[in-house]
């Protein structure tokens, strides 16, 4: 019996015609935010000038330590591009008499793993473990960041590897073309070499190098210790204190950050020659204002318009429109001392000219014409809701604090940015556009065959610059060999 009535209801469906007023034709329209509950995290500071940083919460036995140092890739001394990252990457290499694999034995042994990590502007390693390990997981902290072997064969190990991950980098053209950008806006200024190291300063990185970084940067009136998770605000700083206390301050100052800035003398638009690449890499970049910066949720808006997802505008002209490229996207990156806006795409070399063009258009029409209300909820949504899913977790938790802590934020946006993004407004965009994102300051540079598309490019742009990919030299200011 019941399989027959089952049988009539398909064959009912099947029969049944499928009316076009059936389907949607347009997406539901977002839904209203999130409401984010996130204690406000507590600073507390050590007699050693260490500052703790702590979020309860409860409910689940889990604490995400990490141990930030202000300072990181801005620090590599001229011709030493890449130092900090590697001294970064060496700290869980070896430490307190303890192998590499010793030190990822005894993390295991807590239910965790340690995770060095370098970027600009800071530095530091993490671990997420139960409650109950903290302490010991701790105390393997301080290990690594206080007591680092920073032994000569790790570091031959890591530069090969850094060398291997550089070469891979350098063949994608995108990534070459965002390199060469970033000394554009930077100029010789900190900002301006590859954080990650060239091939040339890796091979001078020496252990006397990575040793004397340490020892000036990694110093606890130089440091935050964030805990998210089930740990109240006594506990951390009980707990820091027993593991970091006697950290003692040096009595040499500090060293200044270099100014983010310098001098750079490249033209608005440069050409990077690699004869028979299959593909050409397109950036465009701006120099943006410091993470402190009033504009800042502003600039977080705007970019998610421009280029931030699958459905923003970047992607919308350049791929699904045209086919010109699988994917064409932005990214805002605001540091310490200014940022970069950089836009890319990859294409055939005979399109570059016309998505350098698509790409120069969204960015002035981003400053020209406000952005459509439906437009805007949607890119709302999308950041919101990325936000949110970051903040499942501790160590997205910690993540985010740490930032703040790292720039000298207000702690408690970790709970605004919801309302912040809200708030912004159509206006706001096009005025912050307007005066961030003009042609002004603008720099595009493209890689690729230049014999397929140079020529039509030069007409464009008749002040462009061209540079041999085999004469290209990332250490140098003008990208060329001297």
């Amino acid at each position: 019996m019941h399989r027959l009535t089952l049988a009539a209801l398909i064959a009912a469906a099947c029969a049944a015609p499928a009316g076009a007023a059936d389907f949607p034709t347009t997406p539901p329209p977002p839904g209203p935010a999130p409401a984010l509950h996130i204690p406000t995290p507590v600073r507390q500071t050590l007699a050693n000038g260490l500052e703790v940083v702590s979020v309860r919460r409860a409910g689940l036995p889990l604490v995400t330590a990490r141990l930030l140092i202000r300072r990181g890739g801005e620090m590599d001394p001229p011709g030493r591009a890449g130092l900090a990252s590697l001294t970064a990457g060496l700290l869980t290499k070896g430490a307190a008499g303890r192998s590499a694999p010793e030190l990822a034995a005894a993390a295991e042994a807590l239910g965790g793993s340690l995770d060095a990590f370098g970027g600009w502007d800071e530095s530091g390693v993490g671990i997420t473990v139960t409650t109950p390990k903290l302490d010991d997981a701790l105390g393997l902290l301080a290990d690594v960041v206080r007591r680092p072997t920073l032994a000569q064969d790790e570091l031959d190990r890591a530069r090969t590897q850094a060398l291997d991950d550089l070469q891979l980098t350098l063949s994608r053209p995108t990534a070459l073309a965002s390199l060469a950008a970033s000394r554009a806006v930077f100029g010789d200024g900190a900002y301006g070499h590859s954080r990650g190291g060239t091939p040339a300063s890796l091979k001078q990185v020496t252990r006397a190098d990575v040793q004397q970084l340490h020892r000036a940067l990694y110093r606890p009136d130089n440091a935050v210790l964030v805990l998210t998770g089930d740990v109240t605000p006594a506990q951390a700083l009980a707990l820091a204190q027993a593991r970091f206390g006697d950290w003692t301050r040096p009595a040499a100052p500090l060293p200044a950050a270099p100014a983010a800035r310098g001098h750079g003398d490249l033209p608005a638009v440069l050409v990077i020659d690699q004869p028979g690449g299959g593909q050409a890499g397109v950036v465009a970049a701006h120099a943006a204002p410091s993470r402190r910066d009033a504009g800042y949720y502003v600039g977080t808006v705007a970019n998610a318009v421009l280029g931030g997802s699958y459905s923003a505008r970047l992607n919308e002209e350049i791929r699904i429109k045209r086919g010109l490229s699988y994917g064409a996207s932005s990214s805002f990156d605001p540091r310490r001392d200014g940022g970069l806006w950089l836009a890319s795409a990859q294409t055939k070399n005979p399109s570059a000219i016309q998505v350098v063009g698509l790409m120069q258009g969204e960015f002035d029409r981003l400053g020209s014409t406000p952005v459509a209300a439906d437009e805007l909820a949607a890119r709302k949504a999308t950041l919101v809701g990325a936000y949110g899913r970051s903040l499942e977790t501790t160590a997205g938790l910690a993540r985010e604090v740490g930032e703040l802590a790292v720039y000298g934020v207000d702690l408690a946006e970790v709970g605004h940015y919801v309302s912040a993004v809200e708030a912004v407004t159509p206006a706001q965009i096009q005025a912050y556009a307007a005066s961030q994102l003009g042609r002004d300051g603008r720099h595009v540079v493209v890689v690729g065959d230049a014999a397929q598309f140079g020529a039509e490019l030069r007409k464009a742009y008749p002040a462009a610059g061209q540079v041999g990919k085999d004469a290209l030299d990332l250490d140098s200011a003008d990208l060329r060999r001297h």
